[in-house]
C-alpha cells in the first residue's frame, strides 16, 4: 500500500510523476475534469444565488471510483492539476467527490515537470485557493448562461446547430469589422521618386524627402512633374551626415499568446496545433534511459506573464558565456518587462534545461514537436542575451531646395540576433538593413545614376490571420491564454467564417448571427464591455471582489436582452436562390444553398435527388493551355485554394497562384500572383519578370 495518493490530470504526466516521487506515493490521473454541469440543461439556479448544479461527467464514473477507491488506502492525498484557474476548479471538483478537507495543505502546484521542481513542490504544499476557484466558476456560469440562452434562441430565428458565446462573438465581430472596412475603403493615390545616385564608383539609393525648409508628401502626378523640373544638372551636394549607433532589445520568452503568434508566422501552425505540440512537450517526452525517461521539455504553456527563475537565467547564462562569449550575455538580475494586463501567476514559456539543445533531440521528437521546441529553445536563449548593436548612416543630398534621403545601416554586433530574430505579422523589413552607403562627408558631391517617379496607391488594412487576431484580442484584454486556440476553433466549426489564404473571412452565416446578437444582445460583442468582464474575473481571482456579484450585474441586464429578444427577434429565412442550371443528374433546377462552409449548389429535388456542388468562382483570365476555357477558382480536400481550367479534365491546366488577366511584358506569357514573405509579387511563368511586391 502507497503511503500517499497524487491526481494529476494526465495519464503521461501521472508515470513521469511517480517515477520521481518514488514508491511510497502512487499517480493517478483524473484525465481533466471529473464534474461539471449537465450539458442538456443550463444547470445554474438563477434564482438562488447562481448556484451551480453539478455532475458526474458522463463516462467518468470509472474514473472516479478508482480514486476514490485509492484514495481509502492513502494517508495524505494531494492533487497536481495544472497550474491554473482551471487546474484549481479541477482540483476542488475532485476535492468535493473524494471528501478531502480543502483547508488542508492538499494542493501541489509546479511549472515543469522535472524531477527537481517535483520534488521541490511535494515540500510546500498548500490549502486549495478558492478565490481561483471562484474566478474559473465565474468564467464557467457566464460563458454557460450566455451559450445556453442565446445558442437555442438562434436554433430557433435562424437554424439548428449555432452558437454565441463572450469570447467567439467579439472574435467574429472583430473580423466583420475589418471585412466592412475592406469593402468601404478609398485608395488614395500617392507617389515616391526614388534615384540611385553614384559616388566613387558605388551606387546607392536615396528618395526625395521634401526641400531644405520641409518635408513633402506627393499626391499626384503633377506635383511629381513640379519637383522634377526644379532638380538641376545631374550633381547632388552632401548636405548632411548623420552617424549613429542604435541598440536593438531581444523579445522576451514567450506567453501563450506570443507563442500561437509567432508559431503562426514562423512555423504555418494553426492556433490549436501549436498548443497541442506545447502539451506534448511539457507533459514529457521519453528520451531514453540514459537521459533520464519521460521528461518534460518545457515549462507550463498557459501563461501571461514572461517572468523567468533565476536558476534558468543562471543556467542560460552559462550556456550563452560557453558558446557565445562573455560579450553576448547580459547581467543574470536582469528582469523581463511585464505586461499590464499579465497576472504573472508563473513563469514564461521556457525549455526546462537550456542544455538540452535541440539537435540533441531529433531522434526522440516528431518534425512538428522538434520545430515548436527549436522556437521555443531559440527564443528563451535569444532574450538572455546581449542587445544588438547596429551603426546607421543617414545622408541627406541637396539640389537647389530639394532634398533626396539615402539611410543605411549594418549589424555591428548581432547580440541576440545570432541565436533569433523575432517575426512579424506585416513582414515588413527595414529597406536599409544590410545596405551600406559609401563613405560620405558633408560638401561632397555625388553623381545622379536614375531618377524614377512611381505611383501607389494606399492599401485596405489586411484581413485577420490567426496571429494577428490573437494579437488584437489579447490587446484589447478579450480572453486568457486557454481560451485563445478553443475560440478560433469554434468559429470555424460553426461555419461563421471560413480561411482563405490564411485569413479570415466571414460567412454569410457570420454575418446573420453577428448581426442579430448586435442587435439584441449589444453587450455581448461590446469590447469595453467584455475586456471589463474579463478583469471583473481578475479581481475575483484576487480576492477584489465576489463572485455572485459580477454574475449578478452582467444577469440582470441580460436576462432583459433575452425576453425581449424572445419576442421581438424574427425568425430568419434563408432562402434557396436559383442557380440558373439544371441538375445532370435529375433535370430539376439547381439552386444556391447556405451550409457550414459557405454557399454551395444543390438540386432542388432533394432528398430524392442529392447532387450538390461547389460553386465555380471564375476570376476573368483564359486558359494559357487550351486557349478556350476560363480560369477558376477551386478548393483541394484540405481546403487550399488552386486556380484550373473549367473545361478540366479536357484541359488540366493547374495553378496554386493566382494568374491575372495581363500578360508579361517581357515575353507575353501568363503573369501569377505568388505569395511571399513581403506580401504579394507579380511574376511571369516563363522568364525571369518579377514586379515590386504589394501587402
Amino acid at each position: 500500500m502507497s503511503d500517499y495518493l497524487v491526481i494529476v490530470e494526465s495519464p503521461a504526466k501521472a508515470k513521469t510523476i511517480e517515477r520521481y516521487l518514488g514508491k511510497k506515493y502512487k499517480v493517478k490521473a483524473s484525465i481533466g475534469h471529473v464534474r461539471d454541469l449537465p450539458r442538456s440543461q443550463t444547470g445554474i439556479d438563477t434564482e438562488n444565488n447562481y448556484e451551480p448544479r453539478y455532475i458526474t461527467i458522463r463516462g467518468k464514473g470509472p474514473v472516479l471510483q478508482e480514486l476514490k477507491t485509492a484514495a481509502k488506502k492513502a494517508k495524505k492525498i494531494y492533487l497536481a492539476a495544472d497550474p491554473d484557474r482551471e487546474g484549481e476548479a479541477i482540483a476542488w471538483h475532485l476535492a468535493t467527490a473524494l471528501n478531502i478537507d480543502i483547508e488542508s495543505d492538499c494542493r501541489v502546484v509546479f511549472n515543469e515537470i522535472t524531477k527537481d521542481a517535483i520534488k521541490e513542490s511535494f515540500k510546500h504544499p498548500r490549502p486549495i485557493d478558492l478565490d481561483l476557484v471562484d474566478a474559473q466558476q465565474a468564467r464557467r456560469i457566464l460563458d454557460r448562461l450566455v451559450g445556453y440562452n442565446i445558442s437555442p434562441l438562434l436554433w430557433k430565428k435562424v437554424k439548428k446547430g449555432l452558437s454565441a458565446g463572450r469570447v467567439q462573438s467579439i472574435a467574429l465581430r472583430l473580423i466583420i469589422d475589418r471585412e466592412n472596412e475592406i469593402k468601404n475603403f478609398q485608395p488614395e493615390e500617392y507617389w515616391s521618386i526614388e534615384a540611385s545616385f553614384e559616388k566613387g564608383k558605388k551606387v546607392f539609393d536615396a528618395a526625395f524627402y521634401g526641400t531644405t525648409s520641409d518635408k513633402i508628401k506627393l499626391t499626384n502626378e503633377a506635383e511629381v512633374q513640379n519637383i522634377l523640373k526644379q532638380i538641376k544638372g545631374e550633381d547632388f551636394e552632401v548636405a548632411k551626415v548623420l552617424k549613429r549607433e542604435r541598440k536593438r532589445n531581444a523579445a522576451p520568452s514567450f506567453t501563450t499568446s506570443s507563442l500561437q503568434q509567432e508559431a503562426a508566422r514562423k512555423l504555418n501552425f494553426r492556433a490549436k496545433k501549436t498548443m497541442m505540440l506545447a502539451q506534448q512537450l511539457y507533459e514529457g517526452i521519453d528520451l531514453g534511459k540514459k537521459a533520464g525517461g519521460i521528461v518534460g521539455l518545457i515549462t507550463y504553456m498557459r501563461t501571461d506573464s514572461t517572468r523567468i527563475s533565476e536558476t534558468a537565467k543562471k543556467e542560460a547564462h552559462e550556456y550563452i558565456l560557453e558558446n557565445y562569449g562573455e560579450e553576448y550575455t547580459t547581467p543574470v538580475e536582469q528582469q523581463a518587462k511585464k505586461s499590464e494586463k499579465a497576472q504573472d501567476a508563473h513563469e514564461a514559456i521556457r525549455p526546462t534545461s537550456t542544455m538540452r539543445h535541440p539537435d540533441t533531440l531529433k531522434t526522440v521528437l516528431s518534425r512538428d514537436q522538434l520545430r515548436l521546441y527549436r522556437l521555443i529553445w531559440e527564443r528563451f536563449i535569444a532574450s538572455q542575451m546581449a542587445s544588438a548593436v547596429l551603426d546607421t548612416v543617414t545622408a541627406d543630398l541637396q539640389n537647389g531646395d530639394l532634398l533626396f534621403r539615402a539611410t543605411g545601416s549594418q549589424v555591428k554586433f548581432p547580440g541576440f540576433m545570432k541565436v533569433y530574430i523575432e517575426g512579424s505579422d506585416d513582414q515588413k523589413e527595414e529597406k536599409s538593413k544590410g545596405k551600406l552607403l559609401p563613405p560620405m562627408e558633408q560638401g561632397d558631391l555625388v553623381k545622379t545614376v536614375e531618377i524614377e517617379p512611381k505611383q501607389h496607391f494606399t492599401q485596405p488594412p489586411p484581413r485577420f490571420s490567426e496571429a494577428r487576431l490573437v494579437k488584437t484580442l489579447e490587446e484589447l484584454g478579450i480572453g486568457r491564454p486557454s481560451t485563445y486556440a478553443p475560440t478560433l476553433d469554434t468559429i470555424q466549426k460553426r461555419g461563421y467564417v471560413t480561411l482563405e489564404t490564411k485569413r479570415f473571412v466571414p460567412t454569410e452565416l457570420g454575418e446573420i448571427v453577428h448581426s442579430l446578437v448586435l442587435e439584441f444582445f449589444s453587450d455581448i460583442v461590446n469590447i469595453e464591455f467584455t475586456a471589463k468582464m474579463e478583469n471583473d474575473l481578475d479581481l475575483i481571482e484576487e480576492g477584489q471582489k465576489q463572485w455572485v456579484e459580477v454574475i449578478d450585474e452582467f444577469y440582470k441586464d441580460f436576462e432583459k436582452d433575452l425576453k425581449h429578444a424572445e419576442v421581438a427577434m424574427e425568425k430568419v429565412e434563408i432562402k434557396d436562390e436559383p442557380a440558373g442550371e439544371d441538375c445532370e443528374l435529375c433535370g430539376h433546377p439547381m439552386v444556391f444553398k447556405l451550409g457550414r462552409y459557405g454557399k454551395f449548389m444543390a438540386c432542388s429535388n432533394f432528398p430524392e435527388c442529392r447532387n450538390t456542388k461547389a460553386i465555380v468562382k471564375e476570376i476573368g483570365v483564359k486558359c494559357p493551355t487550351c486557349k478556350e476555357g476560363e480560369i477558376v477558382e477551386r478548393k483541394s480536400k484540405t481546403k487550399r485554394i488552386f486556380y484550373g481550367c473549367n473545361r478540366y479534365p479536357d484541359c488540366d491546366f493547374v495553378s496554386w497562384d493566382k494568374p491575372i488577366s495581363r500578360p508579361c511584358p517581357k515575353c507575353n506569357e501568363m503573369l501569377v500572383e505568388k505569395k511571399i514573405k513581403k506580401g504579394v509579387q507579380i511574376q511571369c511563368t516563363s522568364c525571369d519578370y518579377k514586379e515590386e511586391p504589394t501587402q
